[in-house]
């Protein structure tokens, strides 16, 4: 409920602070608002900004400072983002790694995000049931144990050490391996767990002894292992960030970033958003996110929503530009995996 007045002094107050870092002051404003109005109107205007708690004063100055809130309301009615840059989403589509799997491009997604705006870049890996399986083999370890080499249709390859329940022989596990290239290669997992059991209670053949097998190995090898749930880069870039100087704070952000539960949660909410979401503050629950803005946007491929990537930085940042390289590295990836 701001007036045309206030809205202009906020506008410039909180632009002024994202370039200079410095508490603004009345005779600032007063030079680069644009508007005809004199320092003590200013001043004025000042004091009911920070009344409904979007400006605040430092101890250590006369001058004022965006809250988060003041933040909140520039981002969502003062800031005006454009359309990510044609140019940019062509550089961020020619830099990640061609011809790789989805963990690789999304590392790479990560690591550009950090480049790019120099705060820290995440991405979330999309769950394995998300793919379909293309290949699969058995190779007979000691023991109880199988390596099982899984290939998917977005080329990851993943190895897993599975632990069954009785030694199988060489000739087995490629009777298994075999069966289910053949029946299975292009379904998803959880297809093909549901279809193996109802075939196991249906079929009385002579290949019933191979589909127990398969089961059996199945189990345990499309079960859930996922390495890792969200991919971060760039944490030491913070460490540069005049408003994140703490140490303490930085401390307790390093430790986030180790435990990852609390970010991977926080953007899994984020999966359905239309479009670009922030959390500035406090607004993201996480505790040591308090000083920080985090930009998001959700990525997928023919149609289907995969993951949510963004960065992580200072509440003082440049909106105008890391709101439109967030949604352009959503597109870029969007379109490397649908080409896998």
């Amino acid at each position: 409920m701001l007036d045309s007045r206030a809205r202009a002094l906020l506008r410039a107050l909180i632009a002024q602070y994202i370039r200079d870092g410095v508490p603004v002051g009345s005779r600032t404003l007063s030079k680069h608002s644009g508007l005809d109005v004199s320092p003590a109107t200013i001043r004025n205007v000042m004091a009911d900004l920070e009344d409904i708690g979007l400006v605040s004063t430092p101890h250590t100055s006369a001058g004022r400072v965006p809250t988060a809130q003041g933040y909140r309301v520039f981002v969502d009615s003062l800031l005006q983002v454009g359309a990510p840059d044609v140019r940019e989403v062509q550089q961020l589509r020619a830099r990640l790694p061609a011809g790789q799997g989805t963990q690789q491009v999304l590392s790479g997604a990560s690591e550009l995000l950090s480049a790019m705006t120099h705060f820290v870049g995440l991405v979330t890996v999309p769950k394995r049931e998300q793919f379909a399986f293309r290949h699969i083999d058995f190779v007979a370890l000691d023991g109880n144990r199988v390596l099982v080499i899984l290939v998917f249709t977005d080329n990851e390859v993943q190895n897993r050490i599975i632990q069954t329940s009785r030694p199988f022989s060489p000739s087995e596990l490629e009777q298994a391996s075999n069966y289910l290239n053949a029946h299975y290669s292009g379904r998803h997992l959880s297809e093909i767990r549901r279809d193996l059991v109802r075939e196991l209670r249906e079929t009385r053949s002579a290949m019933e002894r191979a589909l127990a097998t398969a089961i059996d190995l199945s189990e345990a090898a499309f079960g859930e292992s996922d390495p890792e749930d969200v991919l971060v880069a760039g944490q030491t870039r913070l460490m540069g960030v005049q408003d994140l100087s703490d140490l303490e704070r930085l401390r307790e952000l390093f430790e986030a970033f180790s435990r990852k539960r609390e970010l991977v949660q926080l953007l899994e909410g984020c999966i359905h958003a239309k479009g670009v979401r922030l959390f500035i503050g406090e607004e993201s629950g996480v505790a040591p996110l308090d000083q920080c803005t985090v930009v998001t946007a959700p990525y997928g491929a023919e149609g289907k929503v995969l993951g949510v990537l963004g960065v992580i930085g200072p509440t003082r940042m440049a909106y105008e530009r890391v709101i439109p390289v967030v949604q352009a590295a959503a597109q870029a990836v969007g379109e490397a995996l649908a080409q896998r």
